[in-house]
């Protein structure tokens, strides 16, 4: 096991590969509040985030830098040791949330079925359709034509709607995904956050229902 790291916050934790691999099939909780205006679609949980109950929690994920960098965030969020209920309220406060396409936590997306994506993009329409959300993102071009049966569907805003939300395509944060840099993804979604209302640069949300 590698050495354990700390930016100041505090120390990440070390997990042997015997604990995270016992983390298979294990369930994140959704990050979902009052006030929803984005939400943020994983794929599925990794064992790393299944093991600390916190999305996107690898080491090597930029997701929580990207937010930072693009100004979705005001502050940082370190969440490999697991996001705290400060951490939390504020991604609600500012209108964000957080679920997946599909709930079981296994090593790597490609282990994931294709009827499994199937059975998560409908079961991610009927959960917008009761949080409604302004802007949803699907982090994951792959999965998201997977689960929506969309071959041709290229990355950026869809053309339809999702249970009544404008709808996205972002580029996944995981570390294993080389042609993205934090300055990449933070740059991408600033697009859906514009559209929600999130960044206060020209072109916000006026036009997300047109």
């Amino acid at each position: 096991m590698s050495e354990p790291w700390s930016d100041g916050m505090g120390a990440m934790p070390r997990f042997s590969r015997a604990e995270l691999e016992s983390m298979r099939g294990v369930e994140v909780p959704d990050l979902v509040g009052p006030g929803l205006r984005l939400l943020f679609v994983g794929i599925n949980p990794g064992l790393w985030t299944a093991a600390t109950q916190t999305h996107f929690a690898h080491p090597g994920n930029r997701f929580y830098p990207a937010l930072h960098r693009a100004g979705i965030i005001p502050c940082p969020i370190d969440p490999a040791s697991g996001m705290t209920d400060a951490d939390r309220a504020m991604m609600i406060e500012h209108g964000l949330g957080i679920t997946n396409l599909v709930r079981r936590a296994s090593a790597r997306a490609d282990e994931l079925t294709r009827s499994e994506l199937r059975e998560g993009g409908d079961a991610l329409t009927r959960f917008v359709a009761r949080h409604r959300p302004r802007v949803v993102a699907v982090a994951g071009i792959t999965a998201y034509r997977a689960a929506f049966g969309e071959p041709r569907a290229t990355a950026g805003r869809q053309p339809e709607l999702l249970a009544g939300a404008a709808l996205w395509v972002v580029p996944n944060p995981s570390g294993l995904n080389a042609h993205e840099t934090t300055a990449s993804l933070a740059e991408k979604y600033a697009e859906p956050a514009r559209a929600a209302g999130l960044l206060e640069e020209a072109g916000a949300s006026a036009e997300i229902l047109e």
